[in-house]
């Protein structure tokens, strides 16, 4: 047998090189982003917000997706996939670096406005990144190359949680029985702006490595059929924008779970740890959506997508409720304690301590695992709109994730007046809505017609 040319082998040795660093921007993004949910928590108590407020942290970085996805989809169809990916992690850790330089402003707004650039690069990303994925090998294996990438971005989520609850949750300044001052606030910004520091550098290292694979990255991309694709196209895609609400909602329900996890788990109903704790349980959410995806993944190769999704999705939803329905019920009545009215027979509780409903949102994450991939793919298969175009919408849809959070840390603090220990417990209707849509979405594209995944108009809608 003849062994191949040496041209071939150093071919597909760069190939191989191309796909690991198309998968490892699965990692870098997710790990940039699940820095956030302790972000939150940290800048709550360094500037002194509310929940609402604090909030606005995910809303900075996820309306970046909302701006500048379509304008990243028409960047994509100009310089094509291998330049955007350049591009985009240039977009991060400049992103970073103005983070960063929050040590010298001090100002919330200095931090709001690093997070939207580097989701900005983010969103450059995604947009490339995964029709890319899609595109690298066998048209019947996209569902698990997808999958597959999203478990290394689920590892990274979980890793991105644990090192900022680590990094940036660390210090006295996290003490409930400590009086905060100034200088504690000063050195807990200190140790927020030196991990952004680290993480610019970090990327720019792997930009280096990305540049030398340019090539073969650009040669498996999706062709781009035109100059200029028409993004907006997109709109006149009902399935186009019932994937994009989709995707709205499922990060938008991810987000509220993530970044008020914290909050959640350290009431003394439920875990009744220290903040740092807190963090470092929290992403066993995203550790469970790991599993989920590798799982996932072997699961998409046997069974539909649409039914899977389904059923990932009412399952989530199911977990939402059983969070709610503990503010109601209890071994023992707490007459007087609540706002609420009694009946013979009927008892009532804050919130059912410990256990159940902590390990209830944290479960949620092994049901969110194949959500994002499949609704994208399902997606890409019945939109009418070109793939770039299709994927812009949906990446923009991304900026759920700060809509839907704000409106997550609203609830809470609306409902804090009435409901003060029950609050968090109760918002988890805001996520539940949201599951529900992602379910019904499932059902109903059941019977659409599909297609293969390319540039060009595919079928009517």
């Amino acid at each position: 047998m003849q062994s191949p040319p040496q041209g071939a082998t150093a071919s597909v040795k760069t190939s191989f090189v191309a796909l690991v660093c198309v998968i490892a921007l699965f990692f870098i993004w997710a790990f940039v982003t699940n820095l956030i949910d302790p972000l939150v928590k940290s800048m709550k108590v360094i500037y002194a917000l509310g929940d609402r407020e604090a909030q606005l942290t995910q809303f900075a970085f996820f309306i970046g997706y909302g701006l500048t996805s379509i304008p990243a989809a028409m960047l994509l169809a100009r310089i094509g996939y291998a330049q955007s990916v350049l591009v985009g992690l240039g977009g991060i850790a400049t992103g970073c670096l103005i983070a960063w330089s929050t040590s010298l402003s001090h100002s919330y707004l200095t931090v709001l406005t690093g997070l939207f650039v580097a989701a900005s690069g983010i969103a450059l990303l995604q947009v490339a990144a995964n029709p890319l994925i899609a595109a690298m090998g066998d048209p019947k294996t996209s569902h698990f190359r997808l999958n597959f990438a999203q478990a290394f971005n689920s590892l990274a989520a979980f890793l991105g949680g644990v090192v900022g609850a680590v990094f940036l949750l660390k210090g006295p300044l996290f003490d409930k029985n400590v009086v905060v001052t100034d200088a504690m606030k000063s050195v807990g910004l200190s140790f927020v702006t030196s991990a952004y520091f680290e993480l610019a550098v970090a990327i720019v290292v792997f930009m280096g490595v990305v540049f030398l694979v340019r090539g073969a990255i650009a040669a498996s991309a999706p062709q781009i059929s035109q100059a200029h694709v028409p993004v907006l196209s997109s709109l006149s895609s009902k399935w186009a924008k019932l994937g994009a609400l989709g995707i709205f909602f499922y990060v938008g329900a991810e987000v509220c779970v993530l970044s008020g996890m914290i909050f959640f788990l350290e009431q003394k109903e439920i875990l009744n740890v220290p903040s740092q704790a807190a963090g470092m349980v929290g992403p066993a959410f995203m550790l469970f959506a790991m599993v989920g995806r590798f799982v996932g993944s072997w699961l998409t190769t046997r069974f539909r997508a649409t039914g899977l999704l389904a059923l990932c999705a009412g399952s989530a939803a199911l977990l939402c409720l059983v969070v709610i329905a503990t503010y109601h019920m209890a071994p023992t009545p707490l007459a007087g304690v609540l706002p609420i009215p009694t009946f013979p027979g009927v008892y009532y509780a804050a919130v059912t301590t410990g256990f159940i409903p902590g390990f209830a949102a944290i479960s949620i994450g092994l049901f969110n695992s194949i959500m994002f991939p499949t609704i994208f793919t399902i997606t890409l298969e019945r939109s009418s709109a070109p793939a770039s175009a299709t994927s812009g919408l949906m990446c923009m849809a991304i900026s759920g994730g700060g809509f839907v959070s704000v409106a997550y840390g609203a609830a809470v603090d609306a409902l804090n007046h009435s409901f003060p220990v029950g609050a968090r417990s109760i918002a988890f209707l805001v996520p539940l809505a949201c599951y529900l849509y992602i379910a019904w979405f499932a059902v109903a594209a059941t019977s659409a017609p599909t297609h293969q995944i390319d540039e060009g108009a595919s079928l009517g809608h």
